[in-house]
C-alpha cells in the first residue's frame, strides 16, 4: 500500500541542500555531534539506513569505520550520489524492504522524520523495526519538537507531509508502545560548526531561549525540558531475559 505522503514520501531523504556535494560535509558534522555516540561501537555492527537520500549517514558510518552497513531510500537520483562515492546504498521503498528482509539488523536509523508517516503508519514502521532489529538491537529515529513554542506550529504547518509534531513525552510514548525498551530523547543540536563564530552566539542564545522556555511552561504545569527544533530518540529491542 502506498504511504500517504507524497510530495515528500517518508522513504526519501529530503533535508539535502541544493548542493549535494557539499552535504556530505556538513551533515557529517551534524551527525558525528549528535548521533555517532549512539551507535554501538563494534564496528562489524550490520546497521540499516532507512532514507538516506545520497547517503550522508552511511558515509559517516563507513569513515567511522563501520563496513557492514546497508542505505536505502526510494528515489534513484538519491541513489546515484550514493553509487558514485561507493556507499552501500539501494535503491528500496522502506516498507516493503522491512516486510521482506529476513536477516536482523544491530542497528537501525530512521534518516528522515517520522512526522511524514500518518500516526498509523508510525504505528505500523516501528512494529517493522522491531521485527527487523537483533534481541538487544538499536533503533534511532528523530521528530519535529512540537514543544518549541517558536518553530513548532511552524514546522507542523510549513509542509503538506507533516501530519504531526511530537514532544519528548510523545516520542517515548509511542515507542514504549511499540515494545522499545531504554527510550532515551535527546535534542538535536544544530550549531555543530563550530569554525563559523556565529554559532556560538547561536548556541548561547539558545541556551538561554531553553531556560526561558523551562521557566515559562513549569508556570503551567508543565515539564517540558527539550525545546530544539528536532528531537531525536534512541532506544533498544529487549534480550529474552530483559536484562541487557
Amino acid at each position: 500500500m502506498p504511504l500517504t505522503a507524497r510530495i515528500e514520501p517518508f522513504d526519501s531523504f529530503w533535508e539535502a541542500p541544493e548542493d549535494i556535494e557539499k552535504g556530505y560535509s556538513s551533515f557529517y558534522k551534524f551527525y558525528k555531534h549528535n548521533y555517532l555516540g549512539h551507535v554501538p561501537i563494534n564496528k562489524k555492527s550490520r546497521i540499516l539506513v532507512i532514507s538516506c537520500g545520497p547517503g550522508y549517514f552511511v558515509n559517516l558510518l563507513n569513515s567511522e569505520g563501520y563496513a557492514n552497513v546497508l542505505g536505502i531510500d526510494s528515489y534513484p537520483s538519491k541513489i546515484q550520489y550514493a553509487k558514485r562515492r561507493n556507499l552501500n546504498c539501494m535503491v528500496a521503498e522502506a516498507f516493503p524492504f522491512l516486510e521482506s528482509n529476513r536477516e536482523p539488523f544491530d542497528v537501525i536509523f530512521g534518516e528522515q522524520e517520522i512526522n511524514h508517516l500518518t500516526k498509523e503508519e508510525a504505528i505500523s514502521f516501528l512494529k517493522l523495526c522491531w521485527n527487523n532489529l537483533r534481541e538487544g538491537g538499536t533503533l534511532l529515529v528523530h521528530s519535529l519538537n512540537g514543544a518549541n513554542p517558536i518553530t513548532g506550529a511552524e514546522a507542523f504547518a510549513q509542509n503538506f507531509d507533516h501530519y504531526y509534531t511530537l514532544t519528548e513525552y510523545s516520542l517515548r510514548q509511542i515507542l514504549d508502545h511499540s515494545g522499545f525498551i531504554e527510550v532515551k530523547v535527546i535534542p538535536l543540536n544544530l550549531y555543530v560548526f563550530y569554525g563559523n563564530p556565529l554559532n556560538y552566539v547561536a548556541l548561547l542564545l539558545d541556551r538561554l531561549n531553553t531556560l526561558f522556555f523551562r521557566f515559562n511552561f513549569k508556570l503551567y504545569g508543565k515539564a517540558n525540558r527539550l525545546f530544539t527544533k528536532k528531537i531525536a530518540a534512541i532506544c533498544r529491542k529487549a534480550s529474552r531475559d530483559n536484562s541487557t
